[in-house]
């Protein structure tokens, strides 16, 4: 091990489980869930890549008719967590550990990708902006504001998806509390219009992770239990009139549950918003912060060396490298992404990528 990624390489205790490395993978959406259901090509996907510390799933729909993407995986049935078994399994076997990233698309679910069913949000509020459907590319439709006994069946839906997950044998979950998909949403004042308890004030506004974080740990343990935010991202049309203040009263809230991490996303897609929000997430977070965008192996391992956050999620470079931590140690050259499969359907551009 070279002294320079020393740092990367230490053990690190993550709530209940010890990483062996500090290199996550991070959530990528890979759109190879055909008909919403898990299967044995993202098993071989996902256990290709167990020397990461954790891996972490693609966002997996909560409850049916919330597709964003048409081919993302759901937690919803009984054939899905048999189905995701495969992957647990198959990554348990090559000594890995993995979490299940949960999700509900709210407004960026279009009813073309989902029977016709209605978009929902916290507030009536559309994204500018098309996205792909099996019509082609249309525009983002009005969603329909939850009422709040529909935000006790969210709440409900993301405990449920906890249950199956466990089920399924993963190791934990992650929260999706960010890129403008429903919690997100209720987060975030240019999406959040709401002026009952679940909008206003940032308390309430935080209502909704708040309650599903509650829920969730009941079944899993708080230690098994992270979850991503990403107050600057401008992704599907997302912005808040104080992103720094906003950090800040979320990482102090996060302090009560005594999570496995926070997993933070430092930057905007799009450079819309800009702000320095890792420097006020460590200071208010007392737990283990994970950051991610756009991070290489050099500024990460200095990072964590200076003690700036506990540990990295990687996306790219594991999309592409399914032994990104070997090449790392042995300052191998990386595998360049392929964008064009990003997201297409079968192995290429998925499981091909070569190891060592």
């Amino acid at each position: 091990m070279t002294a320079t990624h020393s740092a990367l390489f230490s053990s690190i205790q993550l709530g209940d489980l010890e990483l062996p490395n500090r290199m996550l993978m991070a959530p990528l959406t890979r759109c190879r869930a055909e008909g919403h259901q898990p299967n044995e090509l993202m098993a071989e996907y996902y256990s290709q890549r167990a020397s990461a510390g954790l891996l972490i799933t693609e966002c997996t729909m909560v409850m049916p008719g919330t597709s964003a993407f048409g081919s993302d995986p759901g937690v919803y049935s009984q054939a899905q967590v048999e189905g995701w078994k495969k992957t647990t399994d198959a990554v348990h076997a090559n000594g890995g550990r993995i979490f299940m990233q949960i999700w509900h698309a709210g407004r960026a679910a279009h009813p073309l990708l989902n029977n016709g069913q209605e978009a929902v949000a916290p507030s009536a509020i559309a994204i500018d902006g098309e996205t792909h459907t099996p019509e082609g590319k249309k525009a983002y439709t009005v969603p329909r504001a939850l009422t709040e006994s529909e935000i006790a069946e969210l709440v409900a839906a993301f405990k449920q998806a906890a249950v199956n997950a466990k089920a399924a044998g993963f190791d934990g979950i992650e929260v999706h509390a960010a890129n403008g998909y429903i919690i997100d949403q209720f987060l975030r004042d240019g999406s959040n219009k709401r002026t009952d308890k679940y909008g206003g004030s940032m308390e309430n506004r935080a209502r909704l992770l708040i309650e599903i974080l509650t829920a969730v740990t009941e079944v899993f343990g708080a230690g098994r239990v992270g979850v991503r935010l990403s107050p600057l991202n401008s992704f599907n049309d997302m912005k808040d009139s104080d992103p720094v203040a906003l950090i800040s009263y979320l990482a102090e809230q996060l302090n009560a549950f005594d999570l496995a991490y926070l997993h933070l996303m430092r930057a905007d897609f799009f450079g819309v918003q800009q702000a320095d929000v890792i420097t006020p997430a460590r200071a208010a977070y007392k737990g283990n912060l994970v950051l991610n965008m756009g991070y290489g192996a050099e500024e990460a391992e200095a990072a964590i060396a200076a003690g700036q956050f506990d540990a990295v999620a990687f996306g790219t470079g594991f999309l592409a490298n399914p032994d990104l931590p070997a090449r790392i140690k042995a300052g191998a050259e990386l595998n360049t992404p392929d964008e064009a499969t990003f997201y297409s359907p079968g192995a290429k551009g998925y499981t091909d990528y070569p190891a060592l």
